[in-house]
């Protein structure tokens, strides 16, 4: 494409004997009512032009069937270059023949008997709209060299593009060139802040050494194949929407967005919603591994529309861990937002997780053991217990800094970035008693008051903790146990929102994906994948029975002797408490519903009336 002059027909004739294939000139196709008014010295309007494109889509389209072709066409505006490409936008390359005025009219002017004066050229020129996603080319090259710079820009086109260069992004970037994948990489520039760091990245790794590196929007999208396939590993929450906003004006109908952060499941299906009005497409894909994870296989979990997963399928699951029997661990999760849920589901997991292991810790050395016995007592359960966080636990508590521990020498404030307090959310949401993540939230909450925790203490007495008469094997079985209702109560989430939503969630796939590359990888989320693949709740199978029924005196027990002994151990507790709860026939709820019904008149149902009837009574008289 181009203006006339540009030298269209020429290239294009030499581009398609290089290639081998068919070459059209669009002029060749224009109605005889368009020739005799071009004859006339008429321009045409949009109206005589709309049939000729027409023609020349389904030339393309036709073409298409068989192989490909090269089509010149000066296609000015961008609405003559979509109705060209309607229907084949994602086979459709634009090579757009650049030149200034002042080049083209020099050129014209040399020619002989040549129909284009100045006017009209000019009249080209100022209805040109430039294509942002063209292969752009100078005409004062020699016409063998841009048919060079034209099949190298082709042939170059990388397959896939991250949006963002921290932690996370750079290690999936060399994860997808060490699997042999043509990538681009985006960093945004800030003066003085961000200069440069997509190029210096990519000097730092030879695997990176085929990889394109960009600060400019523009051009990092056009350097890809299309439909594009471009992962954002920035920010969750506004950073998402403001780069979705920086990139619409660079993308093409059917291009996706895959969105690897740790976003809300709630806004992902409205991005999914809003950018369909655009016609493009967005994958939520929870990403869990940490920066090692990322870069020798993390765990995946990509939800939205099916078809558009099966055109990044190889890129993630290539990429993504491997189970036992080598599958990948990543599967297309189900629609909407729904692997952003699982996703924070997953981390409401991890943080119970952490947290039984920071109470067990504290128990232990509460036995009188330092932190390497500590460790050495951890790594001794490694084939009952084996997980990423037991092993990762260990290697932390034998981490020395001089003479002392550094474990010792950090602040007893925990953090966290969101995914807990959502996962909490969602459960009062849906109605589900996920207690043990709000536990472990919450925990960290209350560590969030070191000064308030000091003047404290100074208040109030506390029991000496050397009377704690539970042995190790106790505190094993103990743990045992709490991970097991803290798995329970996962997937419980999980199945509910499944339910509510009509996800149609597979509950046994789901843990599969979690028994490598990710943070709550373990040897209990491998055994709970062929629980999972006969019932959706744990509590029900045979296995995870038995061992309840062996695990929970020595829960009551560990429990209790931390109480009496004052030491913090809410998560352990809880477990507990729950397990009590779900498997208590009769409850105390009864009291709470006539109270209910005492200042509210909230009614209640008698378990002597099978009617399903609600009942009132006047409790004053």
């Amino acid at each position: 494409m181009g203006v006339s002059g540009s030298g269209k027909s020429t290239v294009g004739k030499l581009l398609a004997e290089d290639l081998n294939i068919p070459f059209f000139d669009g002029d060749d196709f224009h109605a005889k009512s368009n020739i005799i008014k071009m004859s006339r010295g008429q321009a045409l309007t949009d109206g005589d032009r709309f049939g000729w494109l027409q023609s020349l889509n389904s030339l393309a389209k036709k073409q298409l069937e068989k192989n490909s072709c090269i089509i010149v066409c000066s296609a000015l505006k961008k609405k003559y270059r979509e109705l060209l490409s309607k229907d084949i936008q994602n086979n459709t390359k634009w090579i757009f023949l650049q030149g200034s005025f002042e080049e083209i009219t020099d050129r014209i002017n040399k020619r002989t008997n040549h129909f284009m004066n100045s006017e009209m050229l000019k009249s080209q020129f100022d209805i040109l709209e430039e294509p942002k996603d063209a292969i752009k080319i100078d005409i004062n090259l020699k016409p063998k060299e841009i048919i060079a710079l034209v099949k190298n820009q082709l042939e170059s086109k990388s397959e896939f593009g991250l949006f963002g260069l921290g932690v996370m992004g750079k290690s999936l970037c060399r994860n997808l060139a060490n699997n042999g994948f043509k990538i681009s990489m985006f960093n945004r520039h800030v003066d003085g802040l961000e200069v440069d760091i997509a190029k210096k990245f990519k000097s730092e790794f030879p695997e990176l050494s085929s990889a394109s590196a960009f600060d400019d929007i523009s051009a990092f999208v056009n350097t890809l194949q299309q439909p594009r396939r471009i992962m954002l590993m920035v920010n969750a929450g506004k950073t998402i929407d403001y780069v979705i906003k920086d990139l619409l004006p660079h993308l093409s109908e059917n291009d996706i967005l895959i969105d690897g952060g740790n976003s809300n499941y709630k806004k992902t299906k409205e991005r999914i919603e809003y950018l369909k009005t655009k016609n493009i497409h967005f994958i939520g894909a929870g990403i869990s591994g940490g920066e090692e994870g990322a870069l020798k296989g993390p765990s995946i979990m990509p939800s939205g529309d099916k078809e558009t997963y099966t055109q990044v399928k190889d890129y993630l699951e290539t990429i993504s861990a491997k189970d036992e029997n080598n599958l990948p661990c990543c599967t297309y999760v189900g629609p909407q937002g729904s692997g952003h849920f699982i996703k924070m589901v997953h981390n409401g997991i991890e943080y119970v997780e952490m947290q039984l292991l920071a109470e067990v810790s504290t128990i232990l050395k509460n036995l009188g053991q330092n932190p390497d016995q500590i460790a050495n007592t951890l790594d001794s359960w490694k084939d009952k217990a084996s997980s990423y966080l037991l092993e990762i636990t260990t290697s932390i508590l034998r981490k020395k800094e001089g003479e002392d521990w550094l474990v010792n020498k950090i602040l007893d404030t925990a953090g966290n970035k969101g995914t807990g307090n959502w996962t909490t959310i969602a459960s009062a949401e849906l109605g589900v008693p996920s207690t043990l993540i709000a536990s472990a939230l919450f925990s960290r909450y209350i560590s969030f008051y070191k000064e308030e925790r000091i003047r404290l203490n100074i208040n109030f007495e506390r029991q000496s903790s050397s009377e704690l008469n539970v042995t190790t094997n106790n505190v094993l079985e103990a743990y045992q146990f709490a991970r097991i209702i803290n798995h329970y109560q996962g997937f419980k989430l999980i199945n509910e929102a499944s339910k509510k939503f009509s996800w149609n969630l597979n509950l046994s796939e789901i843990a599969r994906i979690w028994t490598n590359g990710c943070i709550i990888k373990s040897r209990l989320m491998q055994d709970l994948v062929e629980v999972l693949k006969d019932t959706d709740n744990l509590l029900v199978n045979a296995q995870i029975i038995a061992m309840i029924n062996h695990y929970k005196p020595s829960a009551k027990k560990v429990v209790s002797q931390c109480v009496l002994n004052d030491l913090t151990v809410p998560a352990l507790s809880e477990a507990i408490q729950f397990f009590n709860g779900i498997t208590t026939v009769y409850a105390s709820a009864n009291i709470i519903q006539a109270q209910r019904d005492y200042f509210g008149a909230h009614t209640y149902q008698r378990i002597d009336d099978n009617s399903e009837k609600f009942h009132h009574t006047d409790w004053k008289n």
